[in-house]
Formats: structure tokens, sequence, C-alpha cells
């Protein structure tokens, strides 16, 4: 019977450069989309895909993450004292539950390979989603939740991907797929920033994963791979020599938020996705233009 996923990991520890120099001050992770911090939406699509234990790795200088998830008593008083109920139920909706935050120091930046890798004493013995908080994913049905719906079908390993646009999945990492019918196929391999023309699909790798615990160990023996960083593609390769690997193509849209062209799509789009402000946000972007 397959285990449930109860368990993310997040890793936040990124000194994000391409956003630099906001993120010399403001962890990359808590700069807004429109009036939320990324975070915020990622770990609601968490929540909407019943995880229950977030363990975000991070590193110096950023405690105001942990910090963001905990109560205010003095804000929250104060907007209740004020009668600003509408507002207090917004800044109590990223508030997370006692007991349900592990955070853990990486130390040094090693990799993605080697941030999931510290998580390995709180994930223990069970399948466990990775989510790349850079990764803004909309979709009408989570994106993580697509994926543990996958994972209960097939078991093994779930990689989320999607089509890179055309003529650019030289730049990205692409999956190799046993064949493809529908959007839920099984994996051969995977391959980092093939050769223009060499591409084994069109599908790139897009930021959240179900894994099988068993990568531990192979992270544990894993050695420096592209940019001297430890790779956790690398160790998924091993893995796939045992397990079974799928790549769901999940349906939505995605916005990475680690770039500043794509943390402004960001704020466009999901202004203009909601109700309330997208009449207004729309006046001003034709007003700029």
């Amino acid at each position: 019977m397959t285990k449930r996923v109860r368990k993310a990991v997040l890793p936040v520890a990124g000194l994000g450069t391409r956003v630099l120099p906001v993120a010399r001050a403001t962890p990359k992770n808590l700069l807004n989309v429109f009036d939320r911090p990324i975070l915020s939406y990622v770990i609601e699509e968490a929540r909407a895909a019943g995880i229950e234990h977030f363990v975000f790795i991070t590193s110096r200088g950023q405690g105001a993450i942990e910090d963001f998830f905990d109560g205010n008593p003095e804000i929250e008083g104060a907007l209740e004292a004020k009668g600003k109920l509408d507002v207090l139920t917004e800044v109590r909706r990223d508030i997370l539950t006692p007991g349900s935050m592990s955070f853990v120091r990486q130390m040094a930046p090693l990799g993605l390979g080697h941030a999931v890798w510290c998580a390995r004493d709180i994930i223990g013995d069970e399948p466990f989603a990775v989510m790349l908080p850079d990764m803004l994913m909309a979709a009408k049905t989570p994106a993580l939740a697509q994926a543990i719906a996958a994972h209960e079908k097939t078991g093994g390993n779930i990689v989320v991907v999607e089509p890179a646009p055309e003529g650019e999945a030289h730049k990205y990492g692409i999956v190799a797929l046993d064949g493809q019918d529908g959007r839920l196929n099984r994996m051969t391999g995977m391959v980092e920033k093939p050769a223009p023309g060499t591409e084994p699909s069109n599908l790139f790798i897009s930021g959240r994963y179900v894994l099988q615990p068993e990568i531990f160990d192979l992270l544990q023996r894993q050695g420096k791979g592209a940019g001297g960083e430890i790779q956790l593609t690398d160790s998924m390769a091993e893995l796939m020599k045992t397990q079974d690997f799928h790549a769901l193509e999940y349906e939505g849209v995605t916005y990475d938020c680690g770039d500043k062209i794509g943390l402004l799509r960001a704020n466009i789009a999901f202004a203009l996705q909601r109700p309330e402000f997208a009449d207004a946000a729309r006046k001003a972007i034709k007003e700029l233009l």
C-alpha cells in the first residue's frame, strides 16, 4: 500500500542572486506577489494537497521566514481593537499550527541535493514532497495535489514537468520518457541542458517532486556535480535504476519568481486573478502602456 505524503521540504536557503539587490535585506521567498509573499502561496498550495508538516531548509539571515508563519499578538490585537476583522483574517491565514514547522540550517550553499539531504532526520522513512518556493504555480487544482494524486496512482517517484518555450528546451533539465500517452508517463532519464536538437522531449522539470526516502542514502554519497554543487537530479538518476519515476505534465502556469521579469509577470498575473482588484489592475497596466 502506498504511504501517504504528509511532509514537504522547502529549500529556502538560496541567496537570491537573480533578484539582487532586494534580496540583500529580504529573503527572496518573502518578496511580494501582489499583496502576499511568494511563500504564502506555496504553503497554501501545500496545505491544499494535504501536507501536514513543513520542513524549511534555511540559511543565515532568514529568521523572517520563521516569524512570518508565527502569530503576531501585537498586530492581531491592534487589528481586532480597530474592528479590521477582514484584514485580521488575512493576517491569520498564513499562521501555521504549533509543531507543523521545522527549520533546518543548511550552513553552506552546496546545492539543492544537499539542501534536501539536510531534511533526512525529519522526513524519516516515508515519501515526501519537495517544493521549490521560487517557482509559483497557478492551477485550478494545486500542482502538488496533482502530483500527490499521481503518486497515489503509480507509487514510486513523481516529477512535475511542463513544456519548455519553443526552441528553449536546451536551457532546462529535460526528462526522457518511455513513450508519451497523456499527462503521466514513465521516465527513463533526465538530461541537464541538452545540446540544441538532442533534447529527448520538450518537457522540463518545473519545481515540484514526490520522492521516496531512499534518495537520502544516495545524496549522502553523492559527489559534486554541475556548478560544483550536490545536484538532486544526479541522485534521482541513480535512484531511477531501482525505482519507478513518472513525469506528470501538470495543468497550470508556472512563474519563476527567482527572476526579476518572472516576478513581475507573477505580480501582474495574480493581481488580474483577484476579482476585487482585476479591473483596477487592468486599468493601471493600460495607463502605464
